[in-house]
């Protein structure tokens, strides 16, 4: 059984869906949520679900080593970012090479690195006035937004597109294809 962590910093809504879609996996659960926010919504999201909650530090997190313990300690094999605003530290990305994969609601390399997040990234592909926009699935380097891509998803920006409509949009195909991508990693299938 492959044991997930999946880190938070806002909502949960990932999470959530996240947890439900593997609490009955035949190849994985989540196992622990990891959140860097202390009143984050994600905690009380995890716990009515119950699974356990890890709260780091800005400076645990930014050292690495409790990161890393955190996640031996639960024997985590696959760490799932979903909507996690801190940078990992190398440290954790060392023990955990190609095992850790972020969602990013744009079509990278497009509207991505630091500070670009939530609805700051609708607002920034309105504004450029591209006309489709969509989802990334990545594995995470040292740099934000950068790592090798796993999978993408695109929909058309319509003309009176607002950044809450594409929110909207972009969140459906979030919980649509981050669980279906993670699955076919669980089974060593590439994405086409």
């Amino acid at each position: 059984m492959t044991r997930l962590a999946v880190f938070a910093s806002g909502e949960g809504t990932n999470a959530e869906n996240l947890i439900r879609h593997f609490q009955n996996h035949p190849m994985a659960r989540v196992v622990m949520v990891v959140s860097d926010k202390a009143e984050a919504p994600v905690i009380e999201k995890a716990k009515r679900l119950h699974v356990p909650v890890h709260v780091l530090s800005a400076d645990e997190v930014l050292s690495g080593k409790k990161m890393n313990d955190v996640l031996k300690q639960s024997d985590i094999h696959l760490i799932v970012l979903a909507g996690y605003l801190r940078k990992i530290p190398g440290e954790v990305i060392e023990q955990y090479p190609q095992k850790i994969i972020n969602l990013h609601p744009a079509l990278l390399p497009f509207f991505g690195g630091k500070g670009m997040y939530g609805k700051k990234v609708h607002e920034a592909v309105i504004r450029s006035g591209v006309k489709e926009s969509g989802i990334t699935i990545h594995f995470v380097n040292e740099h934000y937004d950068d790592g090798e891509i796993i999978f993408q998803k695109s929909i058309p920006v319509e003309a009176d597109e607002t950044s809450e409509s594409l929110q909207k949009k972009i969140r459906e195909l979030e919980w649509k294809y981050y669980p279906e991508v993670i699955d076919k990693l669980l089974k060593g299938v590439p994405e086409s």
